[in-house]
This record gives structure tokens, C-alpha cells and sequence, in this order.
């Protein structure tokens, strides 16, 4: 459902992004994780056709970028960032920003939606536990709330893959233990879209996570089924720092500073 081929992405001579390729596919669930500048967010913004590559191709639901009509292929992309957050007016209701999502637009007058849209988008709140709020404005809600109400939005078109860029930033303690939850529901499910998960903590990964992408100064340092890459000594690569790792039985993780443990900081 998402290919990038040997993608790069140079910007005022330099490397953003060294030659990746990464493939995710059907029933998987991926986990991007790596500090801020590591090249988290460029990998997202290549997936969902926002930003083109210096070299190589990507692939998205089977179209290639570049050789296609981005502004229709996004509608079968569900994404929540804060940049498309910040582009969505505070005085929406939740259901017109989910509506929104049917289009890939950020006004609901820009096109005509009817009586089945808006119940697709209540019912899309339903599943994130906010369908209570469908009328409300989305400057009414809580961070919690509306982070939740963005989530919904990504399951409006039945999209083809789902990409979340931190989901749980600016969140409280209960906001963030609430969104988890709601993400778990996409995460358990056999049924949903591949998902793409992009974070620097991992205490907010939700149960369900297949597979992990590790970046480090936008190089790959690992990448591959979660339970036999993610591991304390790639942990501690990735972010230049000795970790300890834990997964608890819930099938959360956590990861904590090794006092007493050193970390090759060069990358060779």
C-alpha cells in the first residue's frame, strides 16, 4: 500500500533524507521512531504526497507520485499531522472536519456533501468515542478531544493507508492514555487500513504495532517486525543515548535512561 524506492531528499545541499526504501503492506502496522531531525516527519510527508523526493519513486495505494493526480489520491490516504490540524478552521464542527476528509479539502463548502456523508462522519466519531461532540466546534473541545475528533477524520473514506505524524503532542497525561486507546482500536483491528505511526515516545505506541522503521539523522537504523528489531541496542542508536527497554504485558513499551551505560554517539 506504500512503496518508497532508494528516496532521498536533499534541501540547500544537505541530505534530509539518505536513500531509504521501506514498503509497507496490507494488515501491517508501522512504527516510525527517532528524535526530532531525524527525518520522521519528511518520511510521512513523502507518503502522503505532500513533499516529492530529490531521487528515487513513491508509490502510494498503487499510484505513483508524480505520475498521477495527487489531489484525488489523497482522498485514500487518512492523515493526521499538526500541520493539516493548524489548516482546519477552530469554528468546524467535528463532523464537518471529518466530513471534510471525503474531498482531502479544509472547507466544507468548497464541495456538496449529503445526509449520508454526515452520517458516515458522525459514525467515524462514534469509533473514536466522540460522536457526542459531532456538533460542537472544534475549538469547544479539549486537546484530547479534537486529537481525537482529527483521528476520526482519517477514517472517513475508508482510506487506503492511514498516517499519523505524533498524534499525542500537546497532550496531557488523560489525553494522551484516551487517544491511546482509540488508536488501539485501529491498531487491533484485522480489518482496518495499514497504519503508520510516527513518535519519538514510546510510551504512547498503542498495543497491536507490527513492524518498526528507526531513523537517526535521516539514515535508517534498523527496520522490520517490531518484536525482533525493536530491541535496547537499536533503541539506544537510534537515539544516541543508552536506553533500557521494556515491554510491558499490556503490550505497551517503555524506555528509560542506562545510568552507568555508554553509546557510540558517531554514526560511521
Amino acid at each position: 500500500m506504500l512503496d518508497l524506492d532508494r528516496v532521498s531528499v536533499v534541501a540547500d545541499g544537505r541530505t534530509i533524507l539518505a536513500p531509504l526504501t521501506w514498503r509497507v503492506a496490507e494488515g501491517e502496522r508501522w512504527l516510525v521512531l527517532g528524535a526530532n531531525g531525524s527525518g520522521k516527519t519528511t518520511v510521512l510527508r513523502l507518503a502522503s504526497m505532500y513533499l516529492h523526493p530529490s531521487t528515487g519513486t513513491v508509490t502510494v495505494v498503487g499510484e505513483r507520485l508524480g505520475r498521477t493526480d495527487v489531489r484525488a489520491l489523497r482522498r485514500r490516504v487518512g492523515l493526521m499531522s499538526a500541520a493539516l490540524a493548524a489548516e482546519l478552521r477552530p469554528a468546524l464542527t467535528a463532523t464537518e472536519i471529518v466530513m471534510t476528509a471525503k474531498y482531502a479539502a479544509l472547507e466544507p463548502w468548497w464541495h456538496t456533501y449529503t445526509d449520508a456523508d454526515r452520517q458516515a462522519a458522525v459514525a467515524c466519531l462514534d469509533r473514536m468515542g466522540v460522536a457526542w461532540a459531532a456538533g460542537r466546534s472544534l475549538a469547544t473541545l479539549s486537546s484530547g478531544e479534537q486529537q481525537r475528533v482529527l483521528l476520526a477524520r482519517t477514517l472517513m473514506n475508508e482510506p487506503g493507508v492511514i498516517l499519523l505524524d505524533e498524534p499525542s503532542a500537546r497532550l496531557d497525561l488523560a489525553g494522551r492514555e484516551h487517544l491511546v486507546s482509540a488508536l488501539g482500536e485501529l491498531t487491533t483491528d484485522p480489518a482496518a487500513a495499514p497504519l503508520v505511526l510516527v513518535t519519538h515516545h514510546l510510551d504512547e505506541v498503542p498495543a497491536g504495532m507490527t513492524h518498526v522503521l528507526m531513523l537517526r539523522d535521516g539514515v535508517a537504523v534498523a527496520a522490520g517486525a517490531l518484536d525482533d528489531t525493536l530491541t535496547a541496542a537499536a533503541l539506544s542508536e537510534t537515539f544516541a543515548m543508552a536506553l533500557t527497554l521494556e515491554r510491558r504485558p499490556d503490550g505497551r513499551l517503555s524506555a528509560w535512561a542506562s545510568p552507568g551505560r555508554e553509546v557510540d554517539h558517531d554514526r560511521r
